[in-house]
């Protein structure tokens, strides 16, 4: 009992704490996007049940995962096409592969919504998808998630206590997150685009991560994952490019808006 509350477990369960938080930046985006899609009235619940049913599971597959990584390993599909295609499947590269590629279709489909003419149209129609089909999917991609920042936390720690207490806590704390990152997108419209091509970013992350654990090879060349410092560092670009453009648009509006007023008071001056 004692080196079950020793001080190296401890220090551990904050260390894990502070890793699932920077790895669940991107949940709480995509969770905040999908939740947008029902009715306004039921989008704090669809956040919450999904997040609460999440961390029920993610405490599940940490579980099975210690207790079976060697089948997730494992590959049990494999495919040679010299010179064209070659790969070697398991269950983890599956998950984040099909993982990945939902998301990607989510950012690019919502990035052409977005941009589409008819987009207020659609929007007048009503929420597109239902409370449960949107809880569904938050607790989809929470489960894809959580491979990584899991993996992760083996490779600090393997007393179960510690690994589940870091989940229960990060998970509580981003149902009451979640809200604010969610009102923090209605209020401020713009902010959108960028997190859609944030979620863009992290598909194509999580898809060369699936293809890296595939062993998967296109004409020769490796499928190599995307370094964390160079997700990191394309994410640190997207937001500068962003609020600098937000605000030399400020500043382009307030030069248009005195120009204007100079051209009003113009023909004033002649009359006097």
């Amino acid at each position: 009992m004692a080196s079950l509350l020793s001080l190296e477990n401890w220090f551990t369960l904050v260390m894990l704490i502070l890793l699932q938080a920077v790895l669940g930046f991107d949940n709480l985006l995509y969770i905040s996007l999908e939740s947008k899609k029902v009715q306004e009235d039921k989008q704090a619940y669809v956040r919450r049940v999904g997040l609460g049913v999440a961390i029920v599971l993610r405490i599940g597959l940490l579980f099975v995962i210690l207790q079976a990584i060697q089948l997730f390993q494992s590959p049990f599909f494999v495919l040679e096409w010299t010179d064209k295609i070659e790969m070697q499947v398991n269950l983890h590269a599956l998950i984040v592969l099909v993982g990945g590629g939902v998301i990607l279709y989510t950012a690019i489909r919502e990035i052409f919504h977005m941009i589409s003419i008819s987009q207020h149209e659609e929007e007048e129609e009503g929420p597109r998808r239902s409370v449960g089909s949107a809880i569904f999917w938050i607790v989809s991609m929470n489960l894809v998630f959580s491979f990584d920042s899991i993996l992760s936390t083996l490779a600090l720690t393997n007393v179960f206590w510690v690994m589940a207490a870091g989940i229960l806590i990060t998970g509580v704390a981003m149902i009451f997150i979640s809200d604010l990152v969610a009102e923090f997108l209605d209020r401020n419209r713009m902010y959108e685009v960028l997190g859609l091509f944030i979620l863009l970013l992290v598909g194509i992350l999580l898809v060369s991560d699936g293809g890296h654990l595939a062993h998967l090879r296109l004409f020769g060349y490796d499928v190599l994952p995307m370094a964390k410092s160079t997700f990191y560092f394309v994410l640190f670009v997207m937001v500068a490019v962003d609020l600098v453009q937000g605000r030399y648009q400020k500043k382009l509006m307030l030069e248009r808006q005195r120009i204007e007023k100079m051209v009003g008071q113009a023909p004033m001056e002649r009359k006097s």
